[in-house]
């Protein structure tokens, strides 16, 4: 049997780390956010995201095969295309980049963008950008969930304005990052992330993975819209302060 990690330090941010995948899975995206930098209070952030990776992969089979009947083709065809171009830029210079410098980023682009949306309450109406700024926001989203699992507050940016059925919003982010997810496999076996330790370990975790998802699931499915994409935005806005205060803090430290 391959060695499993046995800190308990590690499974009290593990857990919850799990948790706020499985919540986000089963729909709140970009709460999932916070499960990389928990477990970057334990491993370094690349392989905490590649821990990660096989729990989520899991978790999207279960989420696909739930929302597969709810998705936008159109957003999907603009997205993805961009976030294959971030992910190869992200594998390009994943050793030469700091993780804080992409925690700064996202966490300002997360705040900026909640902030405006907030000071234009009055405009209320679905609103879509062009599709150079949905390959621009696809790419931003792939380069940043390929180096951190922080791929959600950029994909957000482009997609909440549009206002899609919740279902609709759900199974595109659903089908979006499980296409990301898939690809990242290839680069981090190159990148040396995958361990028989980290990998027997997320096999460990993979019932509070499951049970997780489809409690968000169940919560998407009886929450009201409208307080849905309010709880989407308020997520989006904390997720993005806490990468902001991790990277400035940790930048701050050295």
């Amino acid at each position: 049997m391959p060695p499993i990690i046995t800190d308990p330090f590690f499974y009290a941010v593990a857990i919850p780390a799990v948790i706020f995948l499985g919540l986000s899975k089963g729909g709140f995206a970009g709460i999932g956010i916070a499960s990389t930098p928990l477990l970057a209070l334990y491993l370094p952030p690349l392989e905490a995201a590649a821990l990660i990776l096989p729990l989520l992969i899991s978790q999207d089979i279960i989420s696909i095969a739930v929302y597969r009947r709810h998705w936008d083709a159109s957003n999907l065809k603009i997205l993805l295309p961009g976030a294959v171009i971030g992910m190869a830029l992200a594998w390009l210079v994943a050793s030469h980049i700091s993780d804080n410098a992409v925690r700064i980023t996202i966490g300002l682009i997360g705040v900026m963008f909640v902030a405006n949306v907030w000071l234009k309450r009055a405009n209320t109406l679905p609103t879509r950008m062009g599709t150079a700024a949905g390959v621009f926001w696809g790419a931003l989203s792939g380069f940043t969930s390929f180096m951190t699992q922080a791929g959600g507050p950029p994909y957000q940016v482009y997609v909440l304005p549009q206002r899609l059925p919740k279902l609709v919003l759900v199974g595109t982010t659903t089908i979006f990052f499980a296409v990301v997810n898939a690809l990242k496999i290839v680069p981090y076996f190159a990148l040396g992330q995958f361990t028989a330790s980290n990998l027997a370990t997320s096999v460990l975790l993979l019932p509070v993975a499951i049970v997780s998802n489809f409690a968000g699931i169940w919560l998407v499915r009886h929450m009201p819209t409208g307080l849905f994409y309010r709880i989407a935005y308020v997520l989006l806005f904390v997720i993005s302060l806490a990468l902001l205060w991790q990277g400035v803090t940790e930048l701050w430290r050295k």
